[in-house]
């Protein structure tokens, strides 16, 4: 198999508008953009030396709030600066080996999109861009300031491609689609071809919760898509004491690798912090020990290596303790932070040194409900078992010499 760049590539994810502090709406027309992009540049030596190799990037288009309702797609959103910011950031990025993946909401736009304001004028050419309910644009899980596009209309599809086009070609190396899900498979099997034929090492990742992952890659095209199952599976087996959870998971999980290599992930924008999440804090090592002994393309979001806490709440701006403000710098850290930074490194490092864990297949060998030792196996020589403890008492495993402490994990064979 053909060994691509996104094989080695650990990313760190950042929500961008949260991260600089920026205002909640737009600014107003006229006004300057702010130049705020820049602030990554001094967390990517951080990125670096936490062990990851990606930079991926929340909405940073020009958008009426969040950067869920984008306004204008080959705009950077004034609140973060210009494309001069970005090319400067990229170029940062280059300078150190980091890929850059950019969030595409190509879903639903915000009702200020030109397009979408031709359509109300009328245009009945604009107007086929949409979706409508009678004389009502369909709107994105009932948040009426976000407007489904039409994606079986032909000039959709080519606004999508050559928003694609024109970001990988200022540097962007691939694309998180939001609201994949929502998406028809046809939509990107139209769309992506064309421009994979220009940039072949471009790589394009779906999000998506729930269902046939396999088969959904398959009848997009898509290279890969979020593995929400496993993320679910982590924290709530390690809460609940009932590791059959995650052993199901994982069996699921090994079967998907078989046909792409998922995008896993302990946190994101849109969930609870994994710290905020777990109801015993030593467990945020046995869930990053999953993480990296399992086959797919690993995503840190930004703070959860810090132990950043922050619970999501189903009410508007119910996001904002999940992507809060960074600090200037990795040296304005609170100390705190560390042990949980080094855990990270730890672990990372360990995947690092066994590239070939992106496409491994895991077989869990030892289960009960408070224990669990799974074989992460590659080709020949390829081999780590994960143990993990959450019992209150140390725990031996079959085969293995040393008892396990209580509420722990080890890797044999690193």
């Amino acid at each position: 198999m053909h060994d691509r760049w996104i094989d080695h590539a650990i990313w760190w994810h950042a929500y961008p508008l949260g991260f600089v502090g920026a205002e909640r709406d737009a600014l107003p027309d006229g006004t300057a953009p702010v130049h705020r992009l820049g602030r990554f540049e001094p967390w990517l030596d951080h990125l670096v030396g936490l062990g990851c190799s990606g930079l991926a990037l929340g909405p940073v288009f020009a958008s009426e709030t969040h950067g869920y309702d984008t306004v204008d797609f080959f705009r950077i959103d004034p609140r973060l600066g210009d494309d001069g910011d970005f090319d400067v950031l990229v170029a940062a990025a280059r300078e150190r080996g980091i890929r850059i993946l950019l969030d595409g909401v190509f879903n639903h736009v915000g009702r200020g999109f030109e397009r979408f304001r031709a359509a109300q004028d009328g245009d009945a050419d604009a107007r086929r861009w949409f979706r409508w309910d009678g004389d009502r644009p369909a709107d994105f899980e009932g948040h009426s300031r976000l407007v489904e596009l039409n994606h079986d209309e032909p000039a959709v599809q080519q606004h999508v491609a050559a928003v694609m086009e024109h970001w990988l070609g200022r540097g962007a190396d691939g694309w998180r689609l939001d609201a994949a899900y929502r998406v028809p498979p046809s939509f990107w099997r139209a769309v992506l071809p064309g421009v994979r034929e220009r940039f072949p090492e471009a790589w394009f990742v779906g999000e998506v919760i729930h269902g046939d992952y396999p088969a959904i890659v398959a009848e997009s095209g898509l290279d890969s898509v979020t593995q929400y199952e496993l993320w679910k599976a982590t924290w709530s087996a390690l809460n609940d004491r009932n590791l059959f959870e995650l052993a199901h998971a994982l069996e699921r999980h090994s079967t998907a690798v078989e046909s792409f290599a998922p995008l896993t992930f302990l946190g994101n924008h849109d969930v609870t912090r994994l710290a905020s999440r777990l109801d015993t804090p030593e467990h945020i090592g046995l869930a990053v020990a999953v993480l990296m002994t399992v086959g797919g393309v690993p995503s840190i979001y930004a703070g959860d290596e810090q132990g950043f806490t922050g619970v999501k709440e189903d009410r508007e701006f119910g996001d904002d303790a999940v992507r809060p403000p960074f600090p200037d710098g990795p040296a304005d850290l609170a100390p705190f932070g560390a042990p949980i930074q080094e855990l990270h490194q730890r672990l990372i490092g360990l995947r690092r040194r066994h590239p070939w864990l992106v496409r491994a297949r895991t077989t869990v060998e030892h289960l009960t409900n408070t224990t669990i030792a799974f074989r992460s196996s590659g080709g020949p020589g390829e081999e780590l078992l994960t143990l993990l403890s959450v019992d209150d008492a140390a725990q031996r495993f079959p085969g293995v010499d040393d008892e396990l402490p209580p509420h722990s994990w080890r890797v044999v064979g690193s």
